[in-house]
């Protein structure tokens, strides 16, 4: 009777009532995970990969990597691209071993990444907390895998994860990464933004970026391709209201409704769907100087909270927040991957507190969740004017304008309190003044 008593106390408390919390914070239980997840998705592109074929928009990755390798037209360098000029590094280096293997070499690119993501998410945080952010950072991988496992930003989200953890302890390293990242898509230029803004080490992280596009310069330049550097900017300027972005909602239901000259149509040129109707071509032309205008009041509310003496970390993590969902909401193109901007922030906020960051953590998953379900899922029938496809596209847009919100409301109260360490230590200041003025007055009064 005592060893069963024992046997049953041996088993009862938190850890028997929940023993998944306690089977999450194991590092065998997260590296299962992490080979679990990535043989699924092995499984899932077998077929694709037997049959040396691609999906997603890899089969125009490895035209433009062939093109290079086999005819010498490189993009960015021999032409104009859409794309910064460092995208060809991933992009040619998953072809090396020919087309056949392009889907395989890619696939290994990007679980390399996010088996490094994924540990040095697990290594750091207070309290096991990195464990909590490295299970959180594989739910949305899984969530998005349709545009993780086959688009850029496979490579760049898992880059910026590893680059704003590694910017406490190792800046230039970490600039080096968020360069590198850059110059693959644009968008980790906002988290670099927010390091040079709210960081003390802001000048080893803007030398160490300055330093990289120079060399980036230089390369082009020896290449021949100096005149297309740039080119992806004025390519992205032409666009039209895409038809996914949050700038586009009024526009898809008013096709949806049948407002005369408004219509959904394929840009044949750059292969994406767009919305036309009445003032469409005004919001177009308005939503580039929106965003700088928002992404300049986001600085100046840092700005602000520095002055402020916030936190440096928090500070860092909102203001990263408030700018890539200012590059979202703002932005006339939209398509899935844009999400994949955004979640490598929460991923760190989530391993360095849980409890201020449990709100955007799960806007999120319920984010990626409609993402996926608009596509690849149900695009065809918004493509076609499904008022349901557009209404849960219609949700995703707004849960991510109140992700946007959420993180410019969390910068302003920063900059409208002083932080509970500064009053105390002002308070202390204050106290030691009025002391020695009661010892100065009592002096006085002595002599």
């Amino acid at each position: 009777m005592s060893a069963l008593l024992d046997q049953a106390t041996s088993v009862s408390g938190p850890a028997a009532r929940w023993p998944l919390s306690v089977w999450l914070k194991q590092r065998r239980f997260l590296v299962g995970g992490f080979v679990g997840l990535h043989a699924l998705f092995l499984l899932a592109l077998l077929p694709t990969i037997l049959t040396g074929e691609t999906l997603g928009d890899l089969p125009l990755y490895r035209d433009w990597a062939m093109q290079g390798l086999d005819l010498g037209l490189w993009q960015g360098i021999s032409t104009e691209w859409v794309y910064p000029v460092g995208a060809l590094v991933p992009i040619v280096a998953a072809a090396l071993a020919g087309p056949l293997l392009y889907q395989l070499l890619w696939f290994l690119m990007t679980t390399a990444l996010n088996a490094t993501s994924v540990y040095i998410l697990a290594r750091g945080g207070a309290g096991r907390s990195g464990y909590r952010a490295a299970w959180w950072w594989m739910l949305v991988l899984l969530i998005m895998s349709p545009v993780a496992l086959l688009r850029l930003e496979g490579i760049t989200a898992p880059l910026a994860v590893i680059g704003l953890t590694l910017i406490a302890r190792r800046p230039a390293v970490a600039a080096v990464i968020l360069s590198a990242a850059t110059w693959i898509k644009v968008w980790p230029a906002a988290l670099i933004l927010a390091l040079v803004v709210a960081c003390r080490k802001r000048w080893t992280v803007l030398i160490t970026g300055v330093a990289f596009t120079l060399l980036v310069v230089i390369v082009v330049a020896a290449l021949g391709g100096i005149q297309f550097l740039a080119s992806f900017v004025s390519m992205q300027s032409d666009r039209g209201l895409q038809l996914e972005a949050p700038v586009t909602t009024p526009w898809l239901w008013m096709s949806i409704l049948g407002v005369p000259g408004t219509y959904i149509w394929q840009n044949m040129s750059i292969n994406t769907e767009e919305v036309t109707g009445p003032g469409d071509t005004i919001a177009a032309a308005v939503t580039d100087p929106a965003m700088l205008l928002a992404v300049a009041l986001i600085l100046t509310l840092i700005l602000l909270a520095v002055r402020r003496g916030v936190a440096e970390t928090k500070l860092l993590l909102v203001g990263s927040l408030a700018l890539v969902t200012t590059l979202v909401v703002f932005n006339k193109v939209g398509s899935p991957q844009y999400m994949l901007w955004i979640a490598p922030v929460i991923a760190i906020g989530i391993r360095e507190n849980w409890r201020e960051w449990k709100t955007p953590a799960i806007l999120m998953l319920v984010i990626a969740g409609l993402t996926t379900a608009v596509f690849p899922i149900l695009y065809l029938p918004l493509v076609a004017g499904n008022a349901g496809a557009a209404a849960i596209l219609t949700t995703r847009n707004t849960l991510v304008i109140l992700l946007f919100g959420w993180a410019v409301g969390r910068l302003w109260s920063m900059t409208r309190r002083v932080p509970a360490d500064s009053a105390l230590a002002a308070r202390g200041r204050r106290d030691r003044e009025l002391g020695v003025a009661r010892d100065l007055a009592g002096r006085s009064d002595q002599a």
